[in-house]
């Protein structure tokens, strides 16, 4: 599944893949391009206490956003995830509500079974 969204002269692609226990999301601005890239494992669903938990394997810019989403959308669906995040121009923070939004519209296009790309 692929999606973008502007967000004022900026575009910005998700890329995602789903598979029975995974997630693998790639989220870039200007071009579909391999950034920043962290794993999330579910915590235990029978104990709750246990918080997620996510590392970052490639890469050391927006590693926080990369994290964050990450562990955001194992929690989410229950699976590991795979988060790669890379932005050229945007601040990581400025980027964060876009990057979601990107996200949740790739998720719902999913649910629906359209495909844009």
């Amino acid at each position: 599944m692929r999606e973008e969204i502007s967000e004022g002269d900026k575009r910005f692609f998700a890329l995602y893949i789903e598979t029975k226990n995974s997630i693998l999301v790639f989220l870039s601005e200007g071009e579909d391009q391999l950034g920043t890239l962290a794993a999330s494992v579910p915590a235990n669903i029978e104990v709750r206490t246990q918080p997620t938990f996510s590392s970052i394997l490639l890469g050391n810019r927006n590693i926080t956003s990369t994290r964050m989403l990450a562990e955001r959308w194992a929690s989410k669906t229950g699976k590991i995830s795979l988060v790669s995040v890379f932005l050229k121009t945007v601040d990581e923070t400025m980027a964060m509500p876009i990057l979601a939004r990107l996200f949740e519209k790739v998720t719902a296009a999913t649910m629906t079974g359209s495909d844009s790309g």
